[in-house]
């Protein structure tokens, strides 16, 4: 039974030692076990803040979980907002690359063989309706032009790598009758009297000819064509006044082939023009030529002095 002592008049009640052992023990027996769980002993600066009432130690046991049952110090990454998406795809993505733009193969001013295929091919499927002259005019491009448009490409009248793969495609190698045709032979206009002695350029404005002669006897003839009514070509009896194989006009900067100036600065010379468009045009007063070679031989042949007739 417990005892009581009254004190100065303050009752107190005394706990039996045995009791008091045994709550000693047993406080002794939980300590002992929470150490031998590998509890964590964790000293709070701040002292009796965070123990329970009453206690007064500064001091709080932890127990230790399990590794495998610890939560996360962090989020883990599921748990993170989606990231936002950019509001602009990148450029790489919503845009491709534009193709690259057909090479050009041929263009208005070019000559040569590969520009009398070009004209040979085309008048296989009816896009060019003349003999090839091997010069890129305006005739060319205006049959390089409807060919694209029947084709449905890009009507720019210049022959891109697009539009010849498309041609080779369709036509066959032109043969050598089909790039130089055969001329038809016209039969020689009765001269001018004038043109019957000596080295004469006998020219026609009727038969649009011209005839090399050397004393009554014709050596060669070409096609020819004359200034318009605007700048008509001069009629009369000239001499070849000087010879330029390469000459560009200085009035209209334009070439002027093997001319040969017989009167200020009309010549005959070869014509690009003339050989692409024929006598759809005109010359500003020079007799033009379009066989190139015949030209080119007639004027290793001409000499200066040599006689220019010109008549109807």
């Amino acid at each position: 039974m417990p005892s009581t002592s009254t004190r100065t008049g303050t009752r107190r009640t005394r706990r039996p030692r045995t009791a008091t052992l045994r709550v000693a023990l047993a406080t002794g027996a939980v300590l002992a076990v929470t150490v031998g769980c590998s509890a964590q002993v964790v000293t709070d600066p701040a002292g009796a803040a965070d123990d329970k009432p009453g206690t007064g130690t500064g001091v709080r046991i932890e127990p230790t979980e399990p590794a495998s049952s610890s939560p996360s110090a962090e989020p883990v990454a599921a748990s993170k907002p989606p990231a936002t998406p950019s509001a602009k795809p990148s450029k790489s993505a919503s845009e491709k690359p534009a193709p690259p733009k057909p090479k050009t193969v041929m263009a208005s001013g070019a000559e040569g063989d590969q520009v009398r295929e070009l004209q040979a091919r085309l008048r296989q499927i009816a896009h060019f309706n003349r003999a090839p002259t091997g010069y890129y005019g305006s005739v060319t491009a205006t049959a390089v032009s409807s060919f694209q448009a029947k084709r449905g490409l890009p009507r720019t009248g210049t022959t891109d790598t697009v539009t010849w793969q498309k041609l080779l495609g369709m036509t066959k190698k032109p043969t050598a009758a089909e790039l130089r045709p055969p001329a038809a032979v016209k039969p020689a206009p009765k001269p001018d009297p004038r043109c019957m002695t000596g080295r004469v350029l006998c020219i026609s404005k009727n038969s649009r000819s011209l005839s090399w002669m050397i004393d009554g006897k014709v050596l060669s003839t070409m096609d020819v064509r004359f200034g318009s009514q605007y700048t008509p070509t001069r009629e009369g009896t000239f001499k070849v006044g000087w010879k330029s194989r390469d000459h560009v006009s200085t009035l209209h900067d334009t070439p002027m082939p093997y001319a040969m100036f017989f009167s200020g600065g009309q010549a005959v010379h070869y014509s690009a023009d003339f050989a692409a468009r024929g006598y759809s045009g005109a010359s500003h007063g020079c007799v033009n030529v379009r066989d190139e070679k015949k030209i080119a031989a007639l004027f290793d042949e001409v000499r200066t002095g040599d006689k220019v007739v010109v008549y109807k």
